[in-house]
């Protein structure tokens, strides 16, 4: 490709809106081009890129006996309703207007339907079908360029298997396939466990990579290699006790104290000594969670729990069915109504501070198991910094990571609710098992540059790089650079994808510049000095390695750098 013929818009200045390297560098490079927030036009140096994740995917899915299909975009939004998921996506999901359909930010129900209308006997299963496809997520603060979009590309596969058996192993086809994927492709990642969300179904993994402009927040252990979203994360830490000093409670004026830290300086205890009280409302009943001193409530891990949505009540409520404000409340004397979940730090707990169901007022001395009904313990904090980790003791580590891939275990969630079922040997019905399998293209390219990058540019490995040789005329305007900078691409042409930088109206240094920029892993360099010896100059991009090659020799040394 020529450079005076093609489409690489190339600029210098970092754009305002664009924070981390990878979205600067697409946009930089001429990969992407924003229309609006969060939406990208892939011109034609990016689309090579996504071209060839896509076909590396394409060929791992194929090994592990993929079939691909080319699912909708526009769904009937019935299809979303008979599984509930329009309500768990909320506005996230895009909406038709004055239609009864959505733009599909996933496929599992449209799977599920197929298989329903196709699937009769066990005898046909197992099954893996994929597609790669644009989808729709209406994210409300897009960011991150490519990274965190409301238009992507991705590739989706599910499993149909007829017991949770086969459906172990068909999660591990794709859990190996993904690792070919990821290692193929360059990148340094790793694994976690990671809550289903919206998605639901029995597990799931996360395929991460470390970075600081990460949306999430992952737990890892540096000795064991324990690593976990934050989401789902266990920790080791040891429970503090307390020992009941008295037969009863006691109540204390607490006047204008609302926090656990002055709940705890105005007593003169310690902040582990109290409890702290949140209140969610379900479409049921209220919820009331009890945690220890100021330890985080885990939403996720409280949607697992809960297996139904939630959100956090508002000060009328709190005085409603409590009789006091956010501050006052605890797990004492409440209403049947009220469900009340205790963490797992708090189990059993003696002598420990909650509120007193009265405004400016505390209940000491209270024993859970003598003073209250406690319906259910469960772990649901949020991990910190330095706990003790669940597998070996050692402190654990936050750090940020951003997504590039995420498998489930569904399950039978989709089968069930779409009555898509099968015939096993003895002619009983049973619903289809299944798997979902997502891995984001342009967040393959976008954390790949993540962790591929110097001061000038991209710096492209052999199976990502949109081009192989990056071809510079120093000088468009001698005879001799012209003439032998054609006939050489003329000849690697046959064999390779190259950039010829042919540009007439540029300096060298601008070439030079954009060469980095673009980050071809070798670039050949002709000028008039090296011809006059009947050489041309090799540069390699990642270690800025240089070479006088002889023109004669120029072939073999691209054949070994391409090896």
């Amino acid at each position: 490709m020529r450079f005076s013929k093609s489409f690489f818009p190339t600029i210098k200045e970092i754009p305002s809106d664009a924070v981390i390297p990878s979205h600067q560098l697409m946009i930089r490079s001429g990969m992407i081009k924003p229309l609006g927030a969060g939406i990208y036009s892939f011109l034609p140096l990016g689309y090579r890129v996504f071209q060839k994740i896509m076909n590396i995917i394409r060929e791992e899915m194929n090994s592990i006996g993929g079939q691909e299909f080319h699912l909708p975009g526009l769904n009937p939004i019935e299809l979303w309703q008979e599984t509930g998921r329009v309500e768990s996506f909320g506005d996230i999901m895009f909406h038709v207007k004055n239609r009864q359909l959505i733009l599909a930010p996933t496929h599992e129900e449209v799977i599920t339907s197929i298989a329903k209308s196709h699937i009769r006997s066990y005898k046909e299963l197992p099954q893996i079908w994929y597609q790669i496809q644009t989808k729709f997520r209406n994210e409300p603060r897009p960011k991150s360029g490519v990274i965190r979009s409301r238009q992507f590309i991705m590739k989706d596969s599910y499993s149909l298997d007829t017991s949770f058996e086969t459906l172990n192993t068909s999660y591990n086809l794709h859990s190996e396939a993904y690792k070919k994927i990821y290692d193929r492709s360059g990148l340094k990642y790793f694994i976690i466990g990671a809550s289903s969300g919206a998605m639901g179904g029995s597990g799931s993994q996360e395929f991460m990579i470390e970075s600081n402009a990460g949306e999430d927040t992952i737990v890892v252990c540096d000795k064991c290699n324990y690593a976990s979203n934050l989401e789902i994360a266990t920790s080791n830490k040891q429970k503090i006790k307390f020992e009941n000093i008295s037969s009863k409670t006691e109540k204390v004026f607490t006047p204008n104290v609302k926090t656990i830290d002055q709940l705890a300086q105005f007593l003169k205890v310690p902040v582990e000594q109290c409890a702290k009280s949140v209140v969610y409302i379900t479409d049921k009943n209220p919820i009331l969670i009890l945690m220890q001193g100021n330890d985080q409530v885990n939403e996720a891990k409280l949607l697992t729990l809960l297996g139904t949505e939630f959100r956090v009540s508002t000060d009328e409520e709190l005085v409603e069915i409590f009789g006091a404000e956010t501050g006052s409340l605890g797990p004492v004397g409440v209403s049947k109504n009220v469900k009340v979940i205790c963490d797992n730090q708090l189990r059993d707990a003696k002598n420990v501070i909650t509120g007193a169901n009265l405004n400016d007022f505390h209940l000491m001395h209270v024993d859970l198991l003598r003073d209250s009904r406690i319906d259910a313990y469960a772990d649901i904090r949020v991990v910190e910094e330095n706990e003790p980790c669940i597998s070996c003791g050692n402190s654990l580590r936050l750090i940020k990571g951003i997504e590039v891939g995420h498998i489930f275990k569904l399950g039978t969630k989709y089968s069930v609710a779409l009555k898509a079922n099968y015939l096993d040997e003895s002619g009983n019905e049973n619903p289809i098992v299944m798997g979902s399998y997502g891995i984001g293209i342009e967040r393959i390219a976008a954390c790949y540059i993540e962790q591929n990058y110097d001061e000038n540019g991209i710096i492209w490995n052999k199976a990502l790089t949109p081009y192989d040789l990056h071809l510079i005329a120093v000088n468009m305007k001698s005879e001799k650079v012209i003439e032998s900078s054609n006939k050489i691409y003329e000849e690697l042409s046959k064999r390779y994808s190259v950039i010829f930088d042919d540009r007439s109206q540029v300096t060298a240094g601008v070439k030079f510049k954009d060469a980095d920029l673009l980050g071809i892993p070798i670039q050949i360099i002709v000028g008039e000095r090296n011809l006059d010896n009947n050489s041309v100059e090799i540069k390699l991009r990642r270690s800025g390695e240089r070479k006088i090659i002889k023109l004669e020799a120029l072939q073999t040394e691209i054949e070994k750098l391409n090896e």
